[in-house]
């Protein structure tokens, strides 16, 4: 009996040493933790920012989708409102293509709006609301036409209804576009939805 007792004795401690986790020689450096949240930003200071000019919001591309930044732009005092919706129109535009913030680029924020876009009003025979851009909408990039219709919809920019009626500096046709969930959700694959405008 007691010869069994002491052969159990090592083939128990051999099986109780087999139920530990076992260490590993591999390196396991999964690097320094994120330092902000994906697609998060400090809620800016409303006073500060009424200060600076009037409070909009851009959209910027985010964790591939469309995510509203806030910005301001400037409107001289006792502008007439057809030319306000102009100013803001352009203000925005700027705002879009201006590079993010060390902030925002840490959070993930791109735009794929480029520099050097210009926005103007109707021309003759045009609906009232027309906003004519110095690049035909139809040749942006499926991200910053979504940026821009999307942007504009939230804006003084737009029409009532949210829509905005686009066009070109040619004679290409305008279209009313709207920004839909989809498209703020999937800017690089859906692109705003339009109509053709037939005039004013």
């Amino acid at each position: 009996m007691t010869v069994r007792r002491l052969l159990a004795v090592p083939l128990l401690a051999a099986l109780l040493t087999g139920c530990g986790i076992r260490s590993t020689q591999v390196p396991t450096d999964f690097g320094a933790a994120p330092s902000r949240v994906q697609c998060s930003l400090p809620e800016p200071e409303v006073a500060a920012q009424a200060s600076r000019g009037l409070p909009v919001q851009v959209f910027l591309l985010c964790g591939s989708s469309l995510v509203a930044v806030d910005r301001t732009v400037r409107v001289p005092d006792g502008t007439a409102d057809s030319q306000r919706r102009v100013l803001v129109a352009q203000g925005l535009l700027d705002q879009l293509a201006a590079t993010p913030s060390a902030a925002e680029k840490e959070a993930g924020y791109t735009t794929d709006v480029r520099g050097g876009m210009t926005v103007g009003g109707p021309r003759a025979g045009d609906p009232e609301d027309t906003l004519r851009l110095s690049t035909p909408p139809g040749d942006l990039t499926s991200f910053a036409l979504a940026q821009v219709v999307c942007t504009f919809s939230d804006s003084a920019a737009a029409q009532g209804d949210g829509s905005v009626i686009l066009g070109g500096p040619g004679r290409e046709p305008l279209h009313r576009y709207e920004c839909t969930d989809e498209v703020r959700s999937r800017p690089g694959t859906a692109r705003p939805p339009s109509s053709a405008v037939t005039g004013g």
